[in-house]
């Protein structure tokens, strides 16, 4: 009984159909597809979702949340049914763990935030990140990043843009400097010099908070630019140079040395990134080195509170008088793409017009504005100056009209396992644990696995 009925279901189901689409093919329209949308009626937009991974969590990048957020309501604008769901992760979890495994399982969010080389790089091997290359030219960007997009780039083809670019330096108490009669340094031996004075008037040299090792190896990765020389990275990848060679151990111990010497806080391994800036805003600290990035805290009132125009920026100088500034100049950070996307054309459609939205010459001189994040785009220097108001932010441009030598971070020019290794033991050797040597020893051996499997 109840498969007659189920046949004669289907059957009556068939032969409404039939007369549907000769109903359709008689109304005087015989070239036009069969459609069941009445005359004038709009055809009704399925409503869609991305998800979009970013990282901007916390008071310190609110700035950059409201210009991301500004941008889905742009995106979610132009493109119907569309909403973009905003997913928040602290950046290291989202790197080094959550993304890790979502490209394992082959399931990536549609948007998320992420490191060109050599993460990127890695997943795009893997199938799993989409290629824009097609995208940006139509769009016309590709010519407008210059080598911002070489961390992106693998095989001639694109697979993310950075949102930004940076340099590293320290941040320093202008008021506190002039009272005590003090400069910037010109030499790592003025530099130690500063920190000696500071030392002996109570104050802590050096801000620091290295619960996340990637802090501490700020400071470390520009000393060894200078002991070892700043294209000493791109060697370790392909076997050309050694983590564990003289000039790198000579880089490590002066860092150690500063430890020993009490230049940070004690404690600094259960500090977290937040907190060195504290230490600086309420006068515990008197220099800080970070990334630029960094300027946006001590313009906001609500961050550094009387601390406001009081902070001024000089680069890590070099051994020797002379040699020339050498600098970590990044483009490294910024939003890649699911591969999956490709499949899904509401979904291309929303991407191309996402990276649009986001990626403008408006939008990159609003982050330099309101974040002092650099641009990674290529924007005229009369633009730029026209919008930064701050002494602090143009401090830190001028500083670029002395360096001799730029680089991209370590973590750009090696293998995860290797940035995973160093962190490791740059913790260990921050806590006493581990020697100089002993450190750059086991990221060599780790160096030479991730090479031999390549």
């Amino acid at each position: 009984m109840k498969k007659s009925l189920v046949m004669m279901l289907t059957l009556l189901f068939v032969a409404t159909s039939l007369l549907a689409a000769c109903g359709s093919s008689s109304s005087g329209n015989s070239g036009d597809t069969a459609t069941n949308d009445k005359p004038g009626e709009e055809k009704k937009v399925e409503p869609f979702e991305l998800t979009l991974r970013h990282t901007q969590l916390g008071e310190a990048k609110k700035n950059r949340l409201a210009i991301l957020e500004d941008v889905v309501k742009a995106t979610e604008t132009e493109n119907e049914g569309l909403t973009i769901k905003l997913d928040g992760v602290d950046s290291e979890v989202n790197r080094k763990e959550k993304l890790r495994g979502e490209m394992a399982q082959g399931n990536p969010p549609d948007i998320f935030d992420a490191f060109g080389s050599p993460d990127v790089g890695v997943f795009a091997k893997e199938g799993l990140v989409l290629d824009i290359t097609s995208i940006i030219e139509e769009l016309g960007l590709k010519e407008k990043f210059g080598t911002a997009l070489d961390p992106w780039t693998v095989d001639g083809k694109v697979y993310g843009l950075p949102i930004g670019g940076s340099i590293e330096g320290y941040f320093y108490n202008k008021e506190y400097f002039e009272q005590k009669g003090l400069k910037a340094p010109t030499t790592i031996a003025e530099l130690e010099q500063l920190a000696e004075k500071i030392k002996a008037d109570g104050k802590i040299p050096f801000a620091q908070a290295s619960k996340d090792a990637w802090v501490p190896l700020m400071t470390t990765n520009n000393l060894w630019a200078y002991t070892a020389g700043s294209d000493f990275t791109y060697g370790f990848k392909k076997g050309e140079t050694k983590w564990n060679d003289p000039k790198m151990v000579q880089a490590l111990a002066k860092h150690q040395e500063w430890i020993q010497k009490g230049y940070y806080k004690k404690g600094e391994l259960g500090l977290a990134y937040g907190d060195q800036r504290n230490q600086i805003i309420n006068g515990e600290a008197i220099m800080m080195f970070d990334g630029s990035w960094a300027n946006s805290v001590f313009l906001d009132p609500a961050q550094a509170g009387d601390m406001v125009g009081k902070i001024g920026f000089f680069l890590m100088p070099p051994f020797n008088a002379g040699d020339g500034y050498s600098i970590m100049q990044d483009s490294n950070n910024g939003y890649a793409f699911s591969a999956k996307v490709a499949d899904d054309e509401q979904k291309l459609a929303a991407v191309k017009s996402f990276i649009k939205n986001l990626y403008s010459e408006e939008m990159q001189v609003r982050g330099l504005k309101e974040d002092g994040v650099l641009p990674a785009m290529q924007i005229p220097t009369d633009k730029m100056n026209e919008v930064v108001s701050n002494d602090l932010m143009k401090e830190i441009i001028s500083t670029l009209e002395n360096v001799k030598y730029k680089w991209p971070a370590f973590d750009a020019l090696v293998q995860a396992d290797v940035n995973t290794e160093l962190s490791k033991e740059i913790q260990k050797m921050i806590g006493g644990e581990a020697t100089p040597q002993e450190v750059l020893d086991k990221v060599q051996a780790v160096q030479e696995k991730a090479n031999a499997s390549e």
